[in-house]
């Protein structure tokens, strides 16, 4: 089986193959001072069911919660770039492991993979040593996830469900992946970032039977209001032929992979 549920932004519960994986948690309040959350976490972070695996895709604040990650179990292991696996290591998350592109990991029968995303993920201004940002695709015999972190659309985007999916003649089962939205005024958004445009572009690559949008209805942005980027998108399904393939979660709900292809 393969259940999904959003809890908010980039934090999504993934329950494939029987083990439990959980994304880039952040259950905060806020995002700093200024960046308010609109809507509770989809489940409250003490309600979390066990977790087997939790997958960090860099160090931007809303992705990267230390309080957060406190408060998770620490003999959950913590998969994310190696330099960020060194550096929560010296935070005292010891529980982190180094994960770069073109690596696997097996979580009991589940596999990762990862590659880069098309993200500078680098925490502050002049930390670029940290800059590294993974995409993963978690696979069994029989059930396909892709997790695309952050990041924008270009030809490589499609590299770790092409090369270990689609040679092999397997179909992904689900695209997760990350909608935005900024001013006209930000023309270099695109260049780390997907609008719903972008994701749905993304989606037809992949060739996908299902795609979930995440990175939304969470936290206010300086450029943009959390409900903009699914707004934009809601519009744009309404006459788009890949419509009934796209389930857009609210927090709190899940969305469990039909046996049959749509």
């Amino acid at each position: 089986m393969l259940r999904v549920t959003y809890i908010g932004h980039a934090t999504l519960l993934i329950e494939i193959g029987g083990k439990r994986f959980l994304t880039d948690p952040n259950f905060d309040e806020a995002l700093g001072k200024f960046l308010p959350r609109v809507s509770a976490p989809g489940i409250a972070l003490e309600k979390l069911p066990k977790l087997d695996a939790i997958l960090l895709t860099h160090a931007h604040a809303d992705h990267l919660s230390f309080k957060s990650l406190s408060a998770l179990p620490s003999d959950v292991p913590i998969y994310t770039p190696p330099a960020i696996a060194r550096w929560l290591a010296k935070q005292g998350y010891r529980h982190a492991v180094g994960i770069a592109p073109g690596e696997a990991a097996d979580v009991s029968g589940v596999t990762i993979r990862t590659a880069a995303a098309t993200h500078r993920g680098n925490r502050y201004g002049l930390d670029r040593w940290r800059s590294a940002t993974n995409m993963y695709l978690m696979e069994t015999n029989k059930t396909s996830c892709f997790f695309a972190g952050d990041t924008a659309l270009t030809a490589g985007s499609t590299r770790l469900v092409d090369h270990h999916l689609e040679a092999h003649g397997r179909t992904l089962d689900l695209a997760l992946l990350p909608i935005g939205h900024a001013p006209w005024w930000k023309p270099g958004f695109r260049k780390g970032h997907l609008t719903g445009a972008d994701a749905l572009t993304l989606f037809e690559r992949l060739r996908a039977k299902y795609f979930i949008p995440y990175h939304w209805g969470t936290f206010n942005h300086v450029t943009s209001t959390a409900f903009d980027a699914i707004d934009r998108l809601r519009a744009t399904l309404q006459n788009h032929p890949l419509h009934p393939a796209v389930k857009i979660l609210e927090p709190g709900s899940s969305f469990v992979l039909p046996t049959a292809a749509p």
